[in-house]
């Protein structure tokens, strides 16, 4: 099982092992949706976390430079996840255990809070400079959560930076020595906010990077 789902203190904790670098293949995917699926259901906040040293390096490479079908297909799928993980009217809280790349970055812009663990990794979206177009939907939601300033930079530059320039340029919100149980602790505390005005109130914050997913998954 890649991703393994449990309630632990009120929070369902969705941590991705693929004994790797934790690829966003189809049965991650999966399995990442199967655990907002659960946390929206039972009204619970989620905390998506990677194995010690790493978050997510980010789509399948394999799949990506294969049949340009399964290729299309897989971006599809996770582009729906982020979506999902926007659109959640649950807290969504993520425990940045290492490298986040590319998709794995991706994970770490869709959430409501992250909390990266302190110390030599890299973080984010590196497409440009293994011979990837961004997609539109990482643009658009580039564009929405990351510092305006640095976007050319991130984008097509490619820049990728340690966690301390990650929390500066809107990857991450902060950093500790042990991110996991710093973000259930912060994620149980968000449960005790009202449902309802959580919810509402992260739909309204969220409308126009929505809209904009909305539209350009109709093209």
């Amino acid at each position: 099982m890649t991703v393994d789902t449990r309630q632990v203190d009120g929070v369902v904790v969705a941590t991705m092992d693929d004994g790797k670098v934790n690829v966003l293949s189809g049965e991650v995917i999966d399995g990442i949706r199967s655990a907002v699926a659960v946390a929206t259901e039972s009204g619970r906040p989620l905390v998506i976390a990677g194995r010690d040293g790493c978050f997510s390096a980010g789509f399948d490479l394999a799949v990506m430079r294969g049949d340009r079908h399964l290729a299309s297909a897989l971006f599809a799928d996770g582009a729906h996840l982020y979506r999902e993980i926007i659109e959640a009217p649950v807290p969504i809280v993520v425990s940045c255990t290492g490298h986040a790349l590319a998709g794995g970055a991706l994970l770490l812009l869709s959430a409501d809070y992250r909390v990266g663990r302190s110390g030599p990794y890299r973080v984010g979206l590196n497409e440009v400079s293994i011979g990837m177009a961004l997609p539109g939907f990482a643009v658009a939601m580039a564009t929405h959560r990351l510092d305006r300033r640095h976007l050319t930079a991130v984008t097509m530059f490619s820049e990728v930076v340690d966690p301390d320039r990650a929390v500066d340029l809107g990857f991450l919100d902060v950093t500790v020595d042990d991110p996991l149980p710093t973000a259930c602790s912060f994620a149980a505390s968000l449960a005790q906010l009202p449902g309802e005005a959580f919810a509402f109130t992260k739909r309204r914050i969220r409308r126009a990077l929505t809209q904009e997913l909305v539209a350009l998954d109709r093209h």
